[in-house]
């Protein structure tokens, strides 16, 4: 099986077909009746992960499962070696992009979830249906439970081991990137004193990420551009605080405009598709300034 390359930061290379042939892996059939599929297929992959797989093994799986679109179990063995595979230490490139890759399909779609039960929530409020209301809200509390397992596996993983390991600059600002994410996403439907820990933990995140990108990596470096990004969008959504989001993305923006004709083949697609994110908001916030002075 062959696999044709994805839209990450770093193309990724092919990897050698590997066999599992050879593992015994209890029968599914052998887990306790009560289970849900999506517990029992939880507890298989985790045998799986658990047989002691060579790092390539594991690229390959994780390959495997995206290509199939079982995102979950892609985290699992991107889990598996950042955890348990050896040789231990930084990971690669692809590693790291198919670790990312892996959490932001499984985060993305929580997310969206959370987003359509809200709304739908509003609505009934609005109606004044009580026991619409009350059932939507358990289903949310059930989404934003599953945000938070997803949210805090990932940052107890670059707490531990990623943050850690990490020794090149590009390495550092991806992750501390990664925790100011995560830290946001809990801020997003977090309350109270919860929401007010969560967006401080993403503020932390992103300015140690800042300090190492303004030092070490150019104005048009995609991790720094996509730092740039995020940052302002926290600033917008989460801090409600318009003028410094403007600011943030138009100094990132007009930065790698300056240095454009230094941009390398290699990453040129993806500096200048953050540079038209950066912009796009920029234009659409500066136009919602604009309408609420009106």
């Amino acid at each position: 099986m062959s696999f044709s390359p994805t839209a990450l930061v770093v193309s990724r290379s092919r990897r050698k077909r590997i066999c599992l042939a050879s593992k015994k892996f209890p029968p599914i059939s052998n887990f306790p009746v009560k289970k849900t599929e999506k517990e029992r297929r939880k507890i298989e992959i985790s045998l799986m992960a658990a047989a002691t797989l060579s790092r390539d093994q594991y690229v390959y799986m994780a390959k495997l499962a995206e290509q199939a679109e079982r995102y979950e179990e892609m985290v699992e063995f991107m889990e598996q070696l950042v955890t348990g595979a050896t040789p231990a230490g930084e990971l690669t490139v692809e590693e790291r992009n198919l670790l990312s890759v892996a959490y932001k399909n499984v985060i993305g779609s929580l997310r969206a979830a959370w987003r359509i039960v809200s709304s739908i929530e509003q609505k009934e409020e609005g109606r004044k249906n009580e026991e619409h209301v009350s059932l939507v809200k358990d289903y949310r509390s059930k989404v934003e439970t599953e945000l938070s397992s997803i949210c805090s596996g990932i940052l107890r993983l670059l707490d531990s081991h990623l943050i850690p390991s990490a020794t090149a600059s590009e390495s550092k600002v991806f992750y501390l990137k990664m925790k100011g994410d995560y830290h946001r996403y809990l801020a997003e439907f977090k309350s109270g004193d919860e929401r007010k820990t969560a967006a401080e933990d993403t503020m932390i995140a992103y300015k140690a990420a800042q300090d190492v990108a303004v030092a070490d990596l150019a104005p048009t470096h995609p991790i720094r551009l996509g730092l740039a990004l995020n940052f302002s969008v926290f600033y917008y959504e989460i801090l409600n605080s318009s003028e410094k989001a403007c600011s943030m993305a138009k100094q990132a923006f007009e930065e790698a405009i300056a240095e454009l004709d230094t941009l390398g083949e290699e990453s040129y697609k993806d500096s200048t598709l953050i540079m038209q994110l950066l912009r796009d908001n920029l234009t659409l916030w500066t136009s919602d300034m604009q309408m609420d002075e009106a």
